[in-house]
C-alpha cells in the first residue's frame, strides 16, 4: 500500500513549549489512525501542518502525488436560507442526484435534505458537512474531535460510515469508545515524539502500561544488583586478598544499566465528597411538564430516582436533556405537575453555565476558599486544588486567564470541597482530557451519594451509568437495563434505518419495539427449533470465549516477564489477534443472548 503522508525529522515549538522534536511518522493508504495525546501536546497543530496552514521549523511533510485530503470543518460553511441539498451541490459541484445519494448514507432525506440547513441541530449539520466532505472523494480524512457535542445516534452513524469507508483517516479524539470502534492503528504524540502503534486504542493503552510495569520491574532488579555489588566493592576494595574480586565486581557494576522511563505527566486524582449512603427516593416527578413559556419540551413525566444510583439522562441533541436537568435542580420552574426532593438532599451542580459565569477577577485559591465549607483548612483546599492539577503558583492564577479545561477542573474542585450527597452533572467530560475523565469516573463510582448526569462520552457512560432515562419526542421514560442495553436499542434502530425525529409512525414503531424488548424480547418471535439453535451457539461461543481469554492471559503473563524485544512484539501481535477474535465472539454472544431472553 502506498504511503500517503510521511513526516520526517519534524520540529515545532511555541515559545518554550516543544510540540514536535525530531518527530517521524507515516500514514499508509487505507489505514484508519486514532491520533491521541494529552491536551496541549500539539495534535491540532500537527493537523494544521498537514493541511499546509502552518509550517515546521525543521523537517518536512512528504505527500503522495495522488493525495487528496478531506478535512471536517468546525465552522459553519452555510449560506442563510439554503437547504442541505443546495449547500452540497454548491460545495461539491455535483448534480442533485449524486448529492442526494451520498446524503442518504447519513440519513439526510426529506425535510432534513430539502429544508433550511440553518434549522438543523448541530449533529444534523455535522452530517451535512460529512456528506459534503465525501462528495469531494478524498483518500485521506482528517477529523479533529468529530464527536464533540454529537448525540449518540449521530456518533454511531459516523462510526458506521467510517467502518465502511475504504480510504484512510487520521482522527483526533478524546472519545476512546469512538476510536476503539473506528481505528485500527494508534498514533501517540508525547513529549514531541510520534509513535505509531499497529493496534486499537485500548490495546495501545494496555501495552503502554504493561511495558512501563515491565521496565519498572527490570529497573528494580538492576538496582538491587547494583546495590549488592557496590556493597561488596565498598567492603573489600581495600583488602589485598579481595582486591581482584572487587575490581571484577566493579566491571560488572559498570555494565549494569537501568531502562530509562519517562516520568509521567501530572494526572488529576479526583476524590468525590465523603457522604453517608442513603436509601429510598431522592427525587420524584409526578405529571411534570418541562419547557418554556413559548415551548413545551416534554409532558406527563412520571419518574423516581433512588438514592445511591448513577442515573444517565440521554437523548438526541435538542430533545431536552439539559431542560430536564435544569428543572430537576430548580434553575427552571416546571410548567406543570409536582416535583419533590427527599429530606436532607444537598445538591451540587456542575454545568456549562456554571463555569462560564465564574468571577474572572478571583484567583483559583480565592474561588476555592469561597466554595469550601467553613471548617476547611487552607491545606485541605490546596490538596484538592493539587489533585486537579492546580499546583504551586497555579493557585494564584486569575480565572480570566484559565482555559476552558482549567475552568471545568476548577468548578469540579469546588464541588469536591462541599458535602453534597447529590451531584447533578451536565456534560462533565467536556474540556477534560482522557486521563482526567478516567479519574472522574473512578471517583464517581466510589461515591456513596447520588449522581444524575448527561454525557456524550460513551466510554464514560458505560463505566458510570447504572440506569438510563431518555428524553425523546416530547416524552421522558426510564429504560430497562444499563447503558449497554440502551446502546443495543439505538444500534437496532439505526440498522433498521429509523430516525428518532421522523414521522409519528416511526415514533410509534420505536416505542413498540422498546416495549417489546423490555418484555418478551426478540426470542418471542423465534420458533422452538430456532431457540434451540440459538442456545447451542451461545454455549459454543462461551467455550470459545473462555479458551481465548485463557490464551490472552497466558500471553499477557509471558509478555510481562519478557526481556526479548522480538518475542515481546510477537506476543503483542498474538494478543491483538486474540482480542480481535474475542470482540467478535463477545459481540455475537451479546446479540444471541438478547434474542434468547
Amino acid at each position: 500500500m502506498a504511503v500517503l503522508l510521511q513526516i520526517r525529522s519534524a520540529d515545532k515549538r511555541y515559545g518554550e513549549q516543544v510540540l514536535l522534536d525530531d518527530a517521524e511518522a507515516s500514514i499508509v493508504e487505507g489505514t484508519k489512525v486514532g491520533f491521541v495525546g494529552r491536551n496541549g501536546a500539539g495534535k491540532s497543530t500537527l493537523l494544521r501542518v498537514l493541511l499546509g496552514e502552518e509550517e515546521l521549523e525543521r523537517g518536512e511533510v512528504i505527500a503522495h502525488p495522488n493525495l487528496k485530503i478531506g478535512y471536517l470543518r468546525q465552522h459553519d460553511p452555510f449560506i442563510d436560507g439554503e437547504s442541505a441539498l443546495d449547500f452540497l451541490m454548491r460545495d461539491s459541484g455535483k448534480p442533485d442526484w449524486k448529492c442526494g445519494e451520498v446524503a442518504g448514507q447519513f440519513e439526510l432525506k426529506g425535510d432534513y435534505l430539502n429544508g433550511p440547513v440553518s434549522s438543523l441541530s448541530g449533529g444534523w449539520q455535522t452530517r451535512v458537512k460529512l456528506a459534503a466532505l465525501l462528495l469531494h472523494e478524498p483518500n485521506l480524512l482528517l477529523l479533529d474531535e468529530p464527536t464533540n457535542f454529537l448525540d449518540v445516534r449521530t456518533q454511531i452513524l459516523l462510526e458506521h460510515f467510517l467502518r465502511s469507508y475504504n480510504k484512510g483517516a487520521l482522527i483526533v479524539s478524546h472519545d476512546r469508545a469512538f476510536l476503539q470502534a473506528t481505528c485500527d492503528h494508534t498514533l501517540d504524540l508525547s513529549r514531541g515524539k510520534l509513535t505509531m502503534y499497529p493496534g486499537k486504542i485500548e490495546q495501545f493503552l494496555e501495552y503502554q502500561a504493561e511495558r512501563r510495569e515491565h521496565d519498572e520491574r527490570v529497573n528494580a532488579s538492576v538496582q538491587a544488583k547494583q546495590k549488592h555489588l557496590q556493597k561488596f566493592i565498598d567492603k573489600n576494595r581495600a583488602k589485598a586478598s579481595k582486591a581482584t574480586q572487587a575490581k571484577s565486581k566493579g566491571k560488572q557494576l559498570a555494565r549494569l544499566k537501568t531502562v530509562e522511563i519517562e516520568s509521567e505527566m501530572p494526572t488529576a486524582a479526583i476524590r468525590a465528597p465523603i457522604v453517608q449512603p442513603r436509601q429510598g427516593p431522592a427525587v420524584r416527578l409526578e405529571e411534570v411538564v418541562i419547557g418554556y413559556p413559548e415551548h413545551t419540551v416534554a409532558s406527563n413525566i412520571d419518574l423516581e430516582i433512588e438514592h445511591g444510583g448513577r442515573t444517565a439522562i440521554v437523548g438526541d441533541n435538542g430533545q431536552g436533556k439539559t431542560t430536564l436537568l435544569r428543572t430537576i435542580v430548580g434553575s427552571l420552574e416546571p410548567r406543570g405537575g409536582n416535583l419533590r426532593w427527599g429530606h436532607h438532599c444537598n445538591i451540587g451542580v456542575y454545568a456549562q453555565h456554571v463555569y462560564g459565569a465564574l468571577d474572572e477577577s478571583q484567583t483559583v485559591l480565592e474561588y476555592l476558599e469561597y466554595q469550601a465549607l467553613p471548617e476547611t483548612t487552607t491545606q485541605q483546599i490546596l490538596t484538592v486544588a493539587g489533585s486537579l492539577l492546580f499546583r504551586d503558583s497555579a493557585v494564584e492564577k486569575r480565572i480570566k486567564v484559565l482555559s476552558g479545561g482549567e475552568r471545568a477542573r476548577l468548578c469540579m474542585a469546588g464541588l469536591l470541597l462541599g458535602d453534597y450527597n447529590i451531584l447533578v452533572l451536565d456534560e462533565p467530560g467536556n474540556h477534560l482530557d482522557v486521563e482526567t475523565i478516567d479519574s472522574l469516573a473512578e471517583a464517581l463510582i466510589a461515591y456513596d451519594g447520588t449522581v444524575i448526569f448527561t454525557s456524550h462520552d460513551r466510554y464514560f457512560m458505560r463505566r458510570l451509568a447504572t440506569e438510563v432515562i431518555e428524553v425523546r419526542s416530547g416524552r421522558v421514560r426510564k429504560y430497562q437495563g444499563d447503558y449497554e442495553a440502551y446502546l443495543y436499542y439505538i444500534e437496532k434502530e439505526i440498522d433498521e434505518g429509523e430516525r428518532s425525529t421522523a414521522s409519528k409512525s416511526v415514533t410509534r414503531k420505536s416505542d413498540s419495539a422498546t416495549t417489546d424488548s423490555n418484555s418478551a424480547g426478540p426470542a418471542s418471535y423465534a420458533s422452538n427449533k430456532e431457540s434451540r439453535k440459538i442456545r447451542k451457539e451461545i454455549k459454543s461461543l462461551e467455550r470459545s470465549i473462555e479458551k481465548l481469554d485463557t490464551q490472552r492471559k497466558e500471553h499477557n503473563d509471558e509478555l510481562m516477564n519478557c526481556t526479548d524485544p522480538d518475542r515481546a512484539l510477537e506476543l503483542h501481535n498474538s494478543i491483538e489477534q486474540i482480542r480481535s477474535e474475542l470482540e467478535l465472539a463477545e459481540a455475537r454472544w451479546l446479540q444471541l443472548s438478547e434474542q434468547a431472553v
